[in-house]
């Protein structure tokens, strides 16, 4: 690990600066070789203390809601997008006074909201659903069977659509090159009729273009051969490629308990409030120098602290026993993470730091009883 472990406080989410000035570089070779827009999707990553550092190499933001919209205007300042599943009308007149791009996920909203928008001066997309499936797993699918995201080609036919300026398909979500490209392969064999008039196509998020195993070359050949025949901008909206593998959760272990199966190792962090996705995907994160049950000399159940009976991240081996106060260090916890945390019963939120480039270490957050009281009534 490239940052010293006696320096972090535990719990803490550590965002290794060198990682995304590593991962932001990638993207910046992206756009200046593709000619595409790079935007940051806030869903994956909102950590505003970076921005300043994050907007030397991506125009702005996409926001899925109001409140991401402010933050993007507030934090990050550039291009500022929004899609939303639908719209508010009491909150609709503030989106149009913050935004550049909307895209509206139906002909039905965009058929309420248009003369708003476009009255406003705002550059107006519709969300279109390219029915291919490159995602395994239905809760992060856009094009699962029944999807409510996003205007399928046959809906489309016969709407009215004067105003609509862009096109928006999301249908990745950490997925490698090939999936890019069949995307926009399917994109443009299903909506080739409304390409003429578009000024944008956004080709949304889930392109892991970060990962060591995607194709960049081939991402960029073909966002290079579609803008050339089609003369349009092209926008990518990434979430997690910006923030991907860019620092670790920092655990302790607060007791061991012996039970009926294997001894559990309780830590001072929460599966269901810290890190949501293990439970709700699920997955097996990765902790550093573990392995699977058995395949070291000691072997434990890691649990949370909440009183939930399923608050249980895995089974995990090690080559020493844990002891109260080991720490444990879980990989790649930065993206889809801080966002979805939650103060479930009231349990100690993870701070949140950042290890610079200089070795320092930056406390950047720390939560209090007075955030978790604030949250209620």
């Amino acid at each position: 690990m490239s940052f010293d472990l006696n320096q972090i406080p535990s719990p803490c989410y550590l965002l290794e600066e060198e990682r995304l000035i590593g991962n932001l570089e990638l993207l910046k070779r992206v756009q200046e070789e593709s000619g595409c827009k790079i935007i940051l999707a806030l869903k994956g990553f909102s950590m505003w203390s970076t921005f300043d550092l994050v907007r030397k190499y991506l125009p702005g933001c996409t926001a899925s809601s109001l409140y991401e919209l402010k933050l993007s205007d507030e934090k990050f300042g550039g291009e500022s997008h929004i899609y939303s599943a639908a719209y508010r009308e009491d909150e609709f007149d503030e989106v149009c006074s913050l935004a550049g791009h909307i895209v509206f996920n139906s002909v039905n909203q965009w058929q309420r909201f248009s003369k708003q928008a476009i009255k406003a001066g705002v550059s107006c997309g519709l969300r279109v659903n390219p029915g291919i499936s490159e995602v395994d797993t239905d809760l992060y699918n856009p094009c699962f069977t029944g999807s409510r995201l996003g205007v399928r080609p046959e809906h489309l036919k016969g709407a009215k659509l004067s105003g609509i300026e862009g096109l928006h398909a999301h249908a990745l979500c950490e997925n490698l090159a090939d999936s890019s490209v069949a995307l926009i392969d399917a994109f443009e064999e299903k909506f080739a009729d409304y390409i003429p008039w578009l000024k944008w196509v956004n080709f949304g998020g889930g392109h892991l273009m970060t990962h060591a195993g995607y194709d960049v070359d081939k991402l960029i050949a073909r966002i290079k051969a579609f803008r050339e025949r089609w003369k349009v901008k092209v926008y990518l909206e990434p979430g997690g490629a910006v923030a991907w593998r860019t620092g670790p959760l920092i655990t302790s272990v607060l007791d061991i308990v012996p039970t009926d199966g294997l001894d559990v190792a309780i830590l001072d962090i929460s599966a269901t409030a810290h890190m949501p996705d293990v439970l709700e995907m699920p997955y097996r994160p990765t902790i550093t120098d573990a392995g699977k049950a058995g395949d070291k000399g000691h072997t434990y159940r890691l649990g949370g602290t909440s009183c939930l009976a399923g608050d249980v991240i895995g089974d995990y081996s090690f080559d020493r026993p844990l002891e109260i106060g080991s720490r444990l260090v879980f990989e790649d916890m930065i993206h889809y993470t801080m966002v979805k945390t939650t103060m479930f019963n009231g349990v100690r939120h993870p701070d949140i730091g950042i290890w610079h480039t200089d070795n320092s270490f930056e406390l950047v957050r720390r939560f209090t009883y007075e955030d978790f009281r604030d949250r209620l009534s």
